[in-house]
Parts: C-alpha cells; structure tokens; sequence
C-alpha cells in the first residue's frame, strides 16, 4: 500500500511549459542510509513512516506516495559565463509541495532518480559521494544559521553508476523553499515568452516575496536575499564552487552543493571545484560573482518592467548596484561579530582587513583562527605568532571602545564562529567508509555538526585542520 504525503503541488499546476511530467526511475535493491527525523517533523511526515519498506520504495524512486504528481523542472543559465538555453533538472524529480508546521511551502525533490528529457545524454544518477556530501554539508549550513536547501533522507540503489570507474549509486531527497532560480527566469526570457515569464514572476513573488510590486520589486528583493547570503558564506569560509545562474536560488537559498568545500587555511584565491580552472568562483569573487548573475536575472525582468526600455535598464541597473552596499553591510556586520564587536566605527573595516591579511601570510585555519580570538591560544593559529601579536592591541583597544562587556563580546563570538565544520578530510573519510558499507562516520559528522558552536570536547579531533597527507584539494559535481 503507498505511504500518503499531504501533498498541494502548486508549481505542477503552472502551464505545462515549465516542466515535463516525469516519473522517477525504479533502482534494483534500495535501502536506507538516513532520515532526517527533525524535518520530517517539520515537514508534517512520520519519520518512522519514511523508514518502512514503502517509505523506502518513495524514496528511491521505486513507488509514488498518494498525492504525489513528479515533474521534472525546465530552467537555462549560464555555466561559467556561458549561456545554455535548456538545461533543466536533468537528474532530479520533484515529488510535490508540502505546507510545513510553519506554513512554509516546500519542495520534496529526489536527486539521482534517473534520466529526465533535461538529462541532455545523461544517466540521471547520483553515486553515494556527493550524496553524503550534499547531506552533510547542507544540514551543517542549516545548523549554522544559513539558509539552504536540507536533506530529508538518503538511500543506496544497490546498483552501480559509472563516472571514472563503477561507483555505488544513491539517491538524496531534498528539501527546499522552492526550486526556482536565476536561470528559470532566463529560459523564458531566452525564449521572449513574456506571458510565461509574468506568470513565473507573479508565482514567485506570490510564494517567496509577497510584499513585492511587479518584476523590479522581485529582483530589488532578490538582491538583498543575495547579498546576506554571499556574506554569510563568506563568514564561514564556504566556497560554494559552481555558482552559474542555475545555480542561483532566486530566494536566497544555497542550492545545488557540487564541488563546494569549507577552508581549511584562509587564502582569498582558494579554488576546490576540479572544473574551476581559471578561479571564477574563487572564495573572494564569490561577491563578484552573486553581482553577474543578478545582472542576468535583471536581464531577464527587463520586459516586464515597463514600455520604456531605457527607463526599465537605469532602474534595474541601480537595483543591481545596491548589491555592493547591501553586502558589504552585511559582510561588515558578521565579522564585526566574528572579532567580538557589537558597534559599528569607519575603521572597522581595516582591522578585519587586516586581520585576514596576516590569518593569509601565517598559514592561519580559518575556522580555528576565528574560534580561538579572545584565548590565548589565537597566536598559535600563526606560523608566526607575532603576526598575531602585532594586530592585538588595535583589536583590544577597538574592543574596550565598543562599550561592551569581556563577556558579552566573548558570548559574542562563540555564538558567531563555528567550532566545528565539516571539514574535506572528514567527509572524504565519511565516504569512504560509506562506500566499504560503513556509516558510522558519516552519522558521526551529521551528529556533531549539529550543533557548530558548541564545545564539544569528545569530539575535538573533528575540528583538527588536515595533515598534509589528509588534504582534499579538489571537489567534484558528480556529474
């Protein structure tokens, strides 16, 4: 008997243009690796109801739950600045739209669930890599406070799929706000079907941004929801890795987590995407980066903002240019916090500054150098402690200027530099022993990054920076 999910599928209510109807494809011996539990709570689902024989059959893709009407989405973009006009979910169904104990709308989507019409020659498969890595990494962002889709569950295929050599398949459930991005707007702008682009920004605006007016409020809200993302990525030392337009959640989300890693040492330029090759989406142009594809989606809005076309491109290209404002605000206010200060003075931006130049030249761990301000263990994180040492006294008389108290800007800190990440060693060893059939390590990660900033000392060896020889230095799509 099928499992229900109360599902409302609204999007699969919208013209037949934007999606192809799309069942996913059954696998040979499914079984499961996770449930997220909390969410399946949230999401108004039994969990124990997921983890049954007919709840696994849903989640591979081998049954449909009652209510459930699976399409695939269409969307375009630019991939490394070159525009593709059709892309689209080419190995991923959306299963349906579910109304969260919040009221929230949100997507249940499988991914790795086999070919779609979008699949463009594809096999429309996952292998377990990227789906550990997808659910590890995106529950940790969750936990951090920053918005991204999350992982609901994920199960094995008991069948093998090729890459560079026969790997084990797995297909992730996803869950997000919605799955709209950059580059669904860019399909049917690249198309001129401005009935079908109103009917996609008035659905978007309706479901992300109701207080916006027309297409120039959507993309005016879209800039601010982008730049405190990309601020908050840049607070954590999380490089994203392919942010094409497609890539690019039109609410603010963090999407599609191919070859994205956390720094270990802090370094501007650090690259980990294996097709990133000429550092476009290096840590630092990630701001940069959030900027072109808003002009992209500003490109696309432009015929519904107005018979005056020059009018349309001077409003829309000054809603573009408050991204720079709005980010660095935002970038501004989070490592305010990050080095304990609560007030705001012209040459805060400076000490940081200057901080993160010298964390650069003394081979200083990110994360750890953030973590460990305000105890006397900071100078170590230096291959020259004195770096460290030189920097000091116009941090602490900055300190003693902003008014608060040793403890609140301690409490300040702990609150807003994580203790834990999930690491490039720790996941890689969690996939390994994931393929070997062992998920100890992997519930192990998802269990302690649950909890980021809390001092969690039995677990200390997780925040260890790699040894040389435990270094990733490349992340992969899986595709």
């Amino acid at each position: 008997m099928p499992i229900t999910i109360p599902f409302d599928n609204s999007y699969a209510r919208l013209p037949d243009s934007f999606f192809a109807h799309q069942r996913p494809m059954p696998v040979i011996a499914p079984d499961l690796i996770a449930v997220n539990q909390r969410l399946a709570l949230e999401l108004g689902i039994d969990p124990d109801m997921l983890g049954s024989l007919e709840g696994i059959a849903v989640l591979a893709g081998n049954a449909l739950a009652a209510g459930s009407e699976p399409i695939a989405q269409a969307y375009a973009g630019h991939q490394f600045g070159n525009f593709v006009p059709q892309l689209g979910d080419g190995r991923a169904v959306l299963l349906g739209e579910v109304i969260d104990q919040n009221g929230i709308r949100r997507d249940i989507q499988l991914k790795g669930s086999g070919p779609t019409p979008f699949s463009r020659n594809g096999d429309g498969r996952a292998w377990l890599g990227p789906v550990l890595r997808e659910y590890i990494v995106s529950e940790a962002m969750h936990a951090m406070g920053i918005p991204t889709t999350r992982a609901l569950a994920a199960v094995s295929t008991g069948q093998k799929v090729q890459r560079e050599s026969a790997l084990p398949g797995a297909v992730l459930t996803r869950v997000a706000s919605s799955h709209i991005r950059v580059g669904t707007f860019q399909y049917f702008a690249a198309r001129q079907n401005t009935e079908a682009l109103q009917v996609l920004t008035d659905y978007a605006i309706a479901r992300h941004y109701p207080e916006a007016e027309g297409a120039l409020g959507l993309l005016q809200a879209a800039i601010v929801r982008q730049a405190k993302l990309i601020a908050q990525w840049m607070s954590v030392g999380f490089i994203h890795g392919v942010l094409n337009t497609d890539n690019c959640h039109i609410a603010g989300e963090t999407i599609d987590y191919g070859p994205c890693a956390f720094m270990d040492r802090y370094h501007p330029e650090t690259v980990f995407s294996s097709i990133d090759q000429r550092g476009r989406y290096a840590y630092q142009n990630q701001p940069d980066i959030a900027v072109w594809n808003l002009a992209q989606l500003a490109t696309s809005l432009l015929p519904l903002m107005g018979g005056d076309k020059d009018v349309a491109i001077e409003k829309a290209t000054e809603a573009v240019h408050r991204f720079a404002d709005l980010f660095q605000s935002e970038w501004l206010n989070l490592f305010r916090a990050k080095i304990g200060l609560r007030s705001a003075e012209e040459g805060d931006a400076a000490l940081i500054g200057d901080l993160l130049a010298r964390m650069t030249a003394g081979d200083a761990d990110f994360s750890n150098c953030f973590r460990a301000l305000g105890t006397a263990k900071a100078r170590d994180q230096f291959s020259n402690p004195a770096a460290f040492d030189q920097w000091a006294p116009a941090w602490a008389a900055r300190r003693v200027r902003d008014g608060s108290t040793e403890e609140e800007q301690a409490t300040l800190m702990e609150r807003t530099n994580p203790a834990v990440i999930p690491r490039n060693h720790r996941i890689e060893e969690a996939i390994q022993a994931g393929v070997a059939g062992d998920f100890a390590p992997f519930e192990r990660l998802n269990r302690v990054l649950s909890n980021p900033y809390s001092e969690q000392q039995k677990e200390a060896d997780l925040t260890r920076p790699p040894q040389p020889e435990e270094e990733v230095l490349q992340t992969f799509c899986g595709t």
